[in-house]
This record gives C-alpha cells, structure tokens and sequence, in this order.
C-alpha cells in the first residue's frame, strides 16, 4: 500500500492527465469564444472541442512509447487502447448522440401534436465527437507529451 503514493511521480500518468485536463479548460475557452459566455459545465462534459479522452489516450500512448521504446509491448497496448477509445469516441458515441437528438425530436413532435406532457428527461445529444475533434485532441495529446520531454 506504500508503493500508492508514487503514482504522483509517474510523468507519462501526470502528462496523461495535464493533455486531458488542457483540453476541458481550451473547450471553456472555445465556448467562451463562440457563445461570449462561460460555462463551466464544458469541464465535466462529453462531447466538444477539442476530445479530452482522445487528448488523454494519445498523450498516454506518446509518453509510454517514450519513456519504454516505439517497439515495446506496453507502447503497442496503449496504442491498441488509444485506437479503441478515439473510435467509440467519434463512432459509437457520436451515433448515440444522434440517435437521441432523432428520438427527442420525434417525442417533441409526438407530444406537440397530442397536447399531452412528456414528463421523462431529453435525452442527452452531445455524447461523442467529430472525426476533427478527436484528431484535435489527438495532436493536442501527442504535442503535450513531446512538450514534457518524458524519456
């Protein structure tokens, strides 16, 4: 139990969480530009610009590469791992954020027309992301770890 402590001296963990953490505070930042507005509800949401789960795995995957070699088998894992995470990111959860976006338009409809109240929460529509947006995180992640110079 000891050894817990020494987590915060893993720099690719650290450098990890930093490219995850840069990219929820440049979503603040987009969003303050776009809408003159701040929300900090973009800290702990999904979806967005730039992708914090592509950011993190990316950022994670560059720094194990660098610190245990482009050829060892825990840079091909996280690789593996970054792949799978940036494709539910801009695939499976991008189609289930229009799926709800269709199904609460349908009920908005359905209800509109019968004059009845739908007493259900919407369904939230912004789970995943763009191709850009994870690519965006991507880069963000690669260049952040390169940054930290882990070795």
């Amino acid at each position: 139990m000891q050894d817990f402590g020494d987590i915060i001296y893993n720099r690719v963990l650290l450098v990890a969480l930093t490219a995850s953490l840069i990219a929820q505070i440049l979503k603040l930042g987009i969003g303050f530009a776009k809408d003159h507005k701040i929300d900090l509800r973009v800290l702990v949401a999904t979806g967005g610009m730039p992708s914090s789960h592509s950011a993190l795995v990316t950022a994670l995957a560059t720094g194990v590469g660098q610190s245990t070699g482009w050829s060892s088998i825990e840079f091909a894992i996280a690789l593996i791992f970054a792949f799978i995470v940036m494709y539910d990111a801009a695939g499976v959860r991008q189609a289930a954020g229009k799926q709800a976006r269709i199904l609460n338009q349908i009920i908005d409809e359905f209800f509109q027309k019968e004059g009845n109240e739908f007493n259900e929460d919407r369904l939230k529509e912004l789970l995943g992301h763009t191709p850009v947006q994870v690519l965006a995180g991507s880069a963000l992640g690669i260049a952040i770890s390169w940054l930290a110079g882990i070795a």
